[in-house]
């Protein structure tokens, strides 16, 4: 029974974000296509998993980083890029020939999804390798990470339209990737600031919780400019 509590807590989340954007959308996407991309970004996670892991051992070593600078660079260089890379990637892969792509919403739709099945298989490993705390880490990547990952997918889906709709310039295929790249990287900073510094990590949980509303008020704004543009 508590193995099936497990799954629904870390599920549960990634389910909740993935139909709030599914019912906001003007004109909802066929359920296979949406299934197509939630299967996408569960299949990448043990890819980027391996390749983050290989980098972060060719930059920090087997102790990993002990500053402040280094958990900075881990954040955006092992976590970050990598990630929001590989599922650009895969929005690419999935929108470039895809002809139920056709209104501005559909960018962040499918980006949401992508990320939320990476954010989903994520979640699993994190709360049954938390052991007897699994339902604290549970509550914690529910409030902070999946929605996180939910943003940062948000960014990517909005820049990605309107390179698409309106405007293939170098500005928006630019920040397609940057703008999650960014949020990403300093959402990471700042939590992984309290395992190399304690003073740091005192005050850290505040900052995120602040960073974190203020990215989902970002991704808020993003849905309601593309909803208007539709």
């Amino acid at each position: 029974m508590s193995i099936v509590l497990m799954y629904v807590a870390a599920l549960l989340p990634a389910i909740i974000l993935g139909l709030y954007i599914w019912r906001k959308d003007p004109h909802p996407e066929p359920f296979a296509w949406i299934g197509r991309a939630f299967l996408c970004g569960v299949l990448i996670c043990m890819p980027v998993a391996m390749l983050e892991n290989w980098v972060m051992h060719l930059l920090f070593g087997d102790a990993g980083p002990a500053t402040l600078i280094g958990s900075t660079g881990q954040a955006f260089l092992v976590a970050a890029v990598p990630e929001e890379g590989a599922k650009l990637l895969v929005l690419w892969l999935l929108l470039r020939k895809n002809k139920v792509f056709d209104e501005h919403f559909d960018g962040i739709v499918y980006a949401v999804f992508i990320s939320l099945g990476f954010a989903a298989i994520e979640n699993v490993a994190y709360v049954f390798m938390a052991g007897e705390n699994w339902l604290s880490t549970a509550v914690m990547r529910a409030l902070l990470a999946v929605p996180g990952h939910y943003a940062f997918a948000i960014l990517m889906g909005y820049y990605y339209s309107l390179y698409h709709f309106v405007d293939r310039s170098k500005r928006n295929a630019c920040l397609m990737f940057l703008m999650p790249v960014l949020a990403h990287g300093v959402y990471d900073s700042i939590a992984m600031s309290g395992s190399v510094n304690p003073i740091a990590g005192s005050i850290s949980f505040v900052v995120l919780i602040y960073f974190c509303i203020k990215l989902q008020r970002a991704a808020q704004a993003k849905i309601q400019d593309l909803c208007t543009r539709n």
